[in-house]
């Protein structure tokens, strides 16, 4: 692939970090991510109620009991005690911290949805040299075509301090997640009666935006590589997808290829963006659903609307331990609450409006970021008559090991069709996100690569 224009030079990039006419905000309020903001830029301090504490750090050191890279996680706060639960009972006495999405949960499952409220851990953390890189990011990241890609932006936060709804969920999408990770898990499209049936892959990604040895030089537009090579059912194993995730989708669009296990051949798929249903999902989730929301944001108007303290799913190590099986977890109309934790902390609320002239299923969307990550913990979408008709929960918890702070399980809810689609089971599995493999490098995910690694 050849270099964008959009890609700094180096002389340009180290005069717009040392520059504080030409930098996203100066260097007075670059500080701030030094002292009563985080590194990437929460507020550092507890709330005014005390059930949202001070950031000190984050959980970044492993329980004993962890031993190994892969292994299904311990609990660190399995000792928690239950603070209360929020029912279509009690729900309007908790109506002001709570999404519309987790509301209409309620109205659509008055009988069995539910959400356990624990204490407020703030265990979010990146290693240092990710807070160095948001540090220098603040001082010099721009958007760049209309927002719709990056300038100057490498190795952490590109906009700790946003200004706007653009930065914010660029903020999202490239977020902390890992430089490498290798990962078996299955995703399961839920019926009504609760029937489902997995689709297992083995997925492979290289955050080549996160990759130490790299520079804002090098990255040739190029945020990720994605290998997802399909394990089960027996009529789809064999099956490949290859993606190369740009910066900029609107100057140089997203490249995928399949595998065609049947037919052994590699092709190009020019149409996995945007609103494009996603078939193991079956109808329940779109192409840019996925990791909450991915790709171009050149189809919608973004606004940062604010911030509030909301309960969203937070620390749910028993939601993937090895202990809980997938019967166990799936359920009729929404996961099994026995196994999920939620906890109040202060996320951004980013507004997206579908632009007049173009066309999306999604005419609005509203996502619900948290602070210490800039991930994407719930989102409301919003059909073209203006009602509710999906909640996405992204079932949040820290991989210590790392650290980051990232999804154990992504549901996508339709809430007319009463069914509900689920992303990233392995607590069957022998084990879990593998974060410790030396990153393969580009050559590795390459269409040729795709084709003998289908084979298998």
């Amino acid at each position: 692939m050849k270099k964008n224009n959009w890609i700094a030079t180096g002389a340009l990039a180290l005069s717009l970090a040392t520059s504080s006419a030409m930098a996203a905000v100066s260097v007075k309020e670059a500080e701030r991510l030094k002292g009563e903001l985080t590194p990437i830029g929460a507020e550092r301090a507890g709330n005014k109620a005390g059930d949202i504490p001070a950031w000190r750090g984050g959980l970044s050191l492993p329980p004993v009991s962890y031993s190994e890279a892969g292994q299904h996680h311990p609990d660190p706060y399995a000792n928690d005690k239950l603070l209360f639960t929020i029912t279509a009972a009690n729900m309007a006495q908790y109506e002001q911290f709570l999404t519309e999405g987790q509301k209409a949960l309620f109205k659509t499952y008055p009988d069995t949805f539910r959400m356990p409220i624990y204490q407020t851990r703030r265990t979010a953390a990146a290693p240092e040299w990710v807070y160095d890189n948001t540090y220098k990011n603040a001082l010099r990241a721009e958007l760049a075509e209309n927002g719709n890609g990056l300038l100057y932006a490498y190795g952490g936060i590109p906009f700790p301090i946003a200004k706007n709804g653009l930065e914010a969920i660029w903020n999202h999408v490239t977020r902390w997640r890992g430089v490498y990770l290798s990962r078996r898990a299955s995703e399961v499209a839920v019926q009504v009666d609760g029937d489902f049936s997995l689709v297992t892959v083995q997925q492979e990604v290289e955050f080549n935006y996160y990759r130490p040895d790299r520079t804002v030089d090098d990255l040739d537009n190029i945020l990720f590589y994605y290998l997802s090579l399909t394990k089960a059912p027996a009529r789809l194993a064999g099956g490949a997808v290859l993606v190369h995730e740009t910066l900029n989708q609107v100057d140089e669009a997203r490249q995928s290829w399949g595998y065609n296990a049947g037919q052994r051949r590699v092709r190009r798929a020019p149409n996995l963006a945007y609103d494009t249903p996603i078939a193991a999902a079956d109808g329940l989730r779109y192409a840019d659903d996925t990791d909450m929301y991915n790709g171009a944001p050149d189809r919608y108007n973004w606004k940062l609307v604010g911030k509030k303290e909301i309960y969203i799913p937070y620390n749910n190590f028993k939601l993937s331990s090895n202990q809980s099986s997938y019967k166990d977890v799936i359920q009729p109309g929404h996961i099994n609450p026995d196994y999920t934790r939620y906890e109040k902390h202060r996320v951004w609320v980013v507004e997206a409006t579908l632009k007049d002239g173009v066309r999306h299923v999604y005419h609005k969307r509203r996502f619900y970021l948290d602070e210490d990550t800039w991930g994407a913990a719930a989102v409301d979408q919003y059909d073209s008559a203006g009602d509710l008709w999906r909640v996405s929960l992204a079932y949040l918890k820290t991989y210590y090991e790392l650290p980051v702070t990232w999804t154990t399980l992504d549901v996508f809810h339709d809430l007319k069709a009463k069914r509900y689609h689920v992303q990233g089971l392995d607590s069957e599995e022998k084990a879990t996100i593998d974060f410790s493999q030396k990153p393969p490098g580009e050559r590795y995910f390459t269409p040729s690569e795709l084709r003998r690694r289908g084979r298998r």
